[in-house]
């Protein structure tokens, strides 16, 4: 091999043995595809929340319901990515940003929680946000907690 010359990937580590997409990822349920609702909110890419991310701060409390709605709630989360974005907060294919999410207080809180101005009852909870590639290599955004890859 020259001194220029590069090897591929499968040249180094062999053929995939198995690959998990992105489709089989939302079919599954581990990805929720909110890519409809995340044009609205400007956001151009195909988009997706973790189900752990649907499940904390989607899914509506049950002390919380016919005060707030699941919509209302995704709506916050992909307002704030696209305004984080907009506002530069975001520049690169990974970071973070805020929203305030009400929960009831039962001391199940997370490490990316904190009470919003001393109110238990809101919580500004940082989420991530990756834009990589889709199974066709085109972006796509996916929204998660930090904990989370």
């Amino acid at each position: 091999m020259k001194k220029n010359e590069q090897k591929t990937m499968e040249e180094i580590f062999g053929d995939v043995i198995y690959a998990y997409t992105r489709a089989q990822a939302i079919e599954d349920g581990v990805l929720i595809d909110v890519s409809e609702p995340a044009k609205e909110a400007g956001i151009k890419h195909p988009t997706a929340l973790t189900s752990a991310v649907w499940a904390d701060y989607v899914k509506v409390p049950a002390e919380l319901r016919g005060q707030q709605d699941e919509m209302g709630r995704l709506w916050d989360i992909l307002w704030m990515f696209s305004m984080a974005v907009r506002s530069n907060r975001i520049t690169g294919t990974t970071g973070a940003f805020e929203v305030i999410i009400a929960k009831p207080d039962k001391g199940d809180w997370r490490e990316n929680e904190k009470a919003n101005s001393g109110n238990r009852r809101q919580r500004l909870v940082t989420l991530k946000a990756v834009c990589g590639p889709s199974d066709d290599g085109s972006p796509c955004v996916t929204i998660m907690r930090p904990e989370e890859d």
